[in-house]
């Protein structure tokens, strides 16, 4: 499965010229030139990686623990997650006449609607009412049908909710099997993106330097295919998961896996590739992820704040290449943050 998928990715999509480029006239000298046909060749993989920016001594004051953060938020459709709708969109059976429909916190319904627009297949997106308006509003841009369901941003139940009214959609005798979710929540394509993908990106960019990954928990997609592809290339490199401090959380996307019955815990999450989880507070999470704009520059969400705060306390008694995912950017997050600063004085 590795092998096809990353064929069909590599052959379409990246940036090398293939022997299949070599012998259409015009293909490679447009890649060259940033000419596409389609947004879709704007897609990452490991000949076209998102930018790796290791953060200053202002921030990371740990001399010998070298810093880097991914920035995912320069996918074409803003997140991490546009790496997973690809692969999962390509691995869904949809008729002509069907019309796809997905739960999400946001950034995986954002990138399966562009791609779905790009191709010209309908789509419904169903949110947690608690979702950042930000990302609301972009489901709206881009013409979606979206459904606003009350709900937590780490719910308990995957048959409540957003999650619930999907799963009933998709089930349901009424609907005569009109609606097909590619379902993130276990879909292995979700894992294959980051195997396939976004791990070997972090591999060759750090000539294999990297020693600790951090990532945050939603999914687990990205956690598990990223710690899958570094531990085969070199089983001591420390792959650390981020979980929100509490059930109640603003940390959009992520989800506290601490304590969760077996019924309750992500299928996708394989908890042998992960070495240690951290826990971490909304205040915690939103205060790292203003002080790395002030200090660098770098504009990332709450999420990558808390994956930063975590890799700050790793670095305080370690040294080495440290990779942080950042899964988006503080755009996506503007009110919260706003809600933060003005609450914090």
């Amino acid at each position: 499965m590795h092998a096809k998928t990353d064929r069909l990715w590599l052959e379409q999509y990246d940036g090398s010229e293939s022997d299949q480029d070599t012998a259409v006239p015009g293909v490679a000298e447009n890649r060259r030139k940033k000419v596409y046909d389609s947004i879709v060749g704007l897609l990452p993989g490991p000949d076209n990686p998102t930018p790796l920016v290791r953060v200053s001594d202002r921030f990371n004051p740990e001399p010998g623990y070298d810093l880097l953060v991914k920035l995912e938020g320069l996918n074409p459709f803003g997140s991490v997650k546009d790496r997973a709708a690809y692969y999962m969109l390509q691995g869904t059976q949809l008729s002509p006449d069907q019309t796809l429909v997905e739960p999400t916190a946001g950034n995986t319904g954002i990138a399966l609607a562009a791609l779905a627009n790009a191709q010209g297949t309908p789509i419904e997106i169903a949110v947690p009412d608690g979702t950042p308006e930000e990302k609301k509003s972009l489901l709206r841009f881009l013409g979606v049908e979206l459904l606003e369901i009350e709900d937590e941003l780490c719910p308990l139940f995957p048959t409540e909710g957003a999650r619930g009214v999907v799963k009933s959609m998709v089930e349901s005798e009424a609907y005569n099997g009109l609606y097909v979710s590619p379902n993130q929540y276990e879909s292995e394509f979700n894992v294959e993106a980051h195997y396939c993908t976004t791990g070997p990106e972090i591999w060759r960019q750090t000539e294999g330097r990297v020693r600790y990954f951090f990532a945050g928990i939603g999914t687990g997609g990205t956690i598990t295919g990223v710690g899958r592809y570094l531990k085969e290339q070199n089983s001591d490199i420390q792959i650390i998961g981020i979980e929100p401090a509490t059930r109640q959380h603003q940390l959009s996307g992520l989800k506290r896996i601490t304590g969760l019955a077996d019924e309750h815990f992500p299928k996708l999450v394989d908890l042998s590739v992960i070495d240690d989880i951290i826990s971490v507070t909304d205040e915690d999470a939103f205060k790292a992820g203003i002080r790395l704009a002030r200090t660098d520059g770098i504009m990332v969400g709450p999420t990558t704040g808390a994956a930063l705060h975590a890799a700050l306390q790793n670095g305080s008694d370690t040294s080495g290449v440290a990779v942080v995912i950042s899964p988006d950017d503080a755009v996506r997050y503007g009110s919260a943050y706003a809600r933060f600063l003005a609450n914090s004085g």
